[in-house]
């Protein structure tokens, strides 16, 4: 997918205040963070606030590896654009269209999707793969984001309650219900293929990312592997610098449960 040679929309555009891996209250929380050139963020139309609208371009967000497609709208007063996650399979001056919102859940509407079109999961047949997906209706879009991410409509469970769901595989591998009121757009999300080839360790810096130092390589003061004599000195299981245990130990809640998780990711 080939970038276009247009300015990004400025009134889509924010500035980004860097934290440099702290919280709200300035505590270091992700270590080796910090700096990094000046960003600017792309706000996204996740809930397609609109019933139809012209693809014009396609654009580069440092904030994502997924490239944005810029969207035209046709109104009677100024234009207005909007940016979504550019799915693989759209072309430049293109319509995609939002159902289920504006437009009655007709079956017909089913075999007129196209990818970049937007519509509820009752729309989805099984097999069929989508990306930006809502756990569920009215929420945010949570599954499915990154680039050449997708998940799958395994298949559609009829409950003998109000609600009907679909059950649909995520991209880590597990599967869970979503309901059928929930939004979701056909496709899978493109990829701009930019290997990110760290030639110096200037353009890490430029990445936000500060030097990081091997835990053996410092005093046993400040570091659980730090100190000894060498090979001779022994060793010790990995851990982190707080001494926590790393590399294959399980750190999700036992207790935390979901009752839409049918399966859990493939380990």
């Amino acid at each position: 997918m080939k970038y276009t040679r247009y300015r990004s929309v400025l009134s889509l555009r924010t500035g980004q205040k860097q934290f440099a891996g702290r919280n709200a209250k300035g505590k270091i929380t992700v270590r080796h963070r910090g700096g990094g050139h000046k960003q600017a963020f792309r706000i996204i139309d996740w809930h397609r606030s609109n019933e139809k609208a012209l693809i014009v371009g396609f654009e580069y967000d440092p904030q994502r590896n997924a490239p944005l497609a810029k969207l035209y709208h046709k109104t009677e007063g100024s234009p207005i654009f909007s940016y979504i996650l550019a799915p693989t399979g759209i072309k430049l001056f293109q319509e995609i269209f939002t159902y289920g919102k504006f437009q009655d859940n007709n079956i017909t509407n089913k075999k007129l999707l196209q990818p970049g079109d937007a519509a509820p999961i009752s729309f989805y047949e099984s097999g069929d793969f989508i990306h930006a997906v809502q756990a569920f209706p009215g929420q945010g879009i949570i599954f499915g984001r990154s680039a050449g991410s997708f998940c799958q409509v395994i298949s559609i469970i009829l409950d003998s309650s109000i609600s009907q769901y679909s059950k649909i595989r995520l991209p880590s591998g597990s599967q869970r219900l979503v309901d059928f009121s929930a939004q979701a757009t056909l496709g899978v999300v493109a990829s701009n293929q930019r290997q990110k080839n760290l030639i110096k360790a200037g353009r890490s810096r430029w990445l936000g990312w500060r030097p990081s130092v091997r835990g053996v390589a410092i005093n046993p003061v400040d570091h659980p592997h730090g100190g000894g004599q060498g090979k001779t000195s022994g060793g010790r299981p990995s851990v982190t610098f707080k001494s926590w245990p790393t590399k294959g130990i399980p750190t999700r809640n036992k207790k935390r449960r979901n009752s839409f998780i049918l399966l859990p990711r493939n380990k």
